[in-house]
């Protein structure tokens, strides 16, 4: 067998059991199609921490919190643990941003799109157009020589930022859960008990953090050396949750009718086309970025507080779409975006002499 297509059994392995969290946490309380999606968790955590007034979406999501320490906990027994960053981190929060913008145009992100196709969505399929899309012109400025500064090795207590930061969340939602915000009411109200959240992150945090799975490095290196071994987590992602559904009587097909989606075509591509090039910028989908925060890489954790701002602007300023579809402010919003990436894309090219 080709080596670019050979299988990698711990990615596959790790992509069937995001699969099978993502039933179990969907069984447990969460929303239909979302028992696991970074965007909306992390815009649910900004609403716990008061960082938007959007009262349906607010709940300190502790399965992020065990992406986090999963990934941390991994990668010091593993001895892969290291500080480092520097590399260019005010871009990077700008693009966790952007991303985030098109996720919540999108109504999730790529790991949900794939939860969304799993149980029927066929607005999912646009939205998966519209990813592989922005991935292709990612790639295109990665062969034109793309890239942000190198990152530096930096003191233990940058790296140790974010895994400390998610831990005392995790001390506020179980000691004094009245500091923060919670929702009575609409998606935020709808979880899975804590410690079946918390657990399912850990065990998806230590099993991404060994496989390095990564929805849009599927993607990309099929795209960019015709290697197969990431895609195959996404492949098993879906067999996993298409089958869990079709056994649990939950696969429902067809466009109307979707738990926290809308049918806008046009605007469920061009949000996913603006997702997927900003993570090709940043070498990794939000899943991807929660897992190398916990290795220690400040970049990452950078972008994850990029991304958490983008949810705050997104519903503070009614950027995000709803069930109903998209929002004229949202439409305008992803289109700088889109003139964004093309500046951050253009201006890291090689210099010419």
């Amino acid at each position: 067998m080709n080596e670019n297509k050979r299988i990698d059994w711990r990615v596959v392995i790790a992509g069937i059991m995001v699969g099978l969290a993502a039933l179990a946490l969907t069984l447990g309380g969460n929303p239909a199609n979302m028992g696991l999606c970074i965007a909306c968790f992390l815009r649910d955590s900004a609403g716990a921490l008061g960082l938007h007034g959007a009262a349906n979406v607010q709940y300190l999501r502790p399965e992020i919190i065990g992406l986090v320490l999963g990934a941390f906990l991994s990668a010091r027994g593993f001895r892969e643990w290291r500080a480092q960053g520097g590399s260019s981190p005010a871009l990077r929060f700008v693009l966790g941003a952007l991303v985030m913008l098109g996720a919540l145009m999108f109504l999730g992100c790529p790991l949900r799109m794939v939860l969304r196709i799993g149980g029927g969505d066929w607005n999912a399929l646009v939205g998966l157009a519209g990813f592989a899309a922005g991935v292709a012109v990612g790639v295109l400025f990665l062969k034109r020589g793309f890239t942000f500064r190198r990152a530096y090795p930096l003191p233990s207590a940058e790296g140790g930022v974010l895994p400390v930061a998610v831990t005392a969340g995790l001390f506020l939602l179980l000691l004094a859960p009245s500091m923060l915000r919670a929702s009575t009411e609409g998606p935020g109200a709808k979880h899975a008990i804590w410690y079946l959240a918390l657990g399912a992150g850990i065990l998806i945090g230590v099993a991404a953090q060994r496989s390095r799975l990564c929805m849009v490095g599927g993607l990309r290196d099929v795209m960019l050396f015709g290697d197969f071994k990431l895609l195959y987590g996404f492949v098993a992602i879906f067999i996993t949750v298409l089958i869990g559904n079709l056994a649990l009587g939950s696969f429902h097909p067809g466009f109307a009718g979707q738990s926290i989606a809308h049918t806008d075509g046009l605007w469920n591509f061009l949000g996913m086309a603006l997702a997927g090039w900003g993570c090709v910028l940043l070498s990794g989908c939000p899943l991807r970025q929660l897992i190398l925060a916990g290795e220690g890489n400040s970049d990452s954790a950078v972008t994850v507080l990029g991304m958490l701002f983008g949810a705050a602007l997104c519903h503070n300023f009614g950027l995000a779409s709803s069930g109903e579809g998209p929002t004229a402010y949202g439409k305008l919003a992803v289109g700088i975006g889109f003139v964004l990436l093309l500046v951050i894309s253009i201006a890291n090219l090689p210099k010419e002499d």
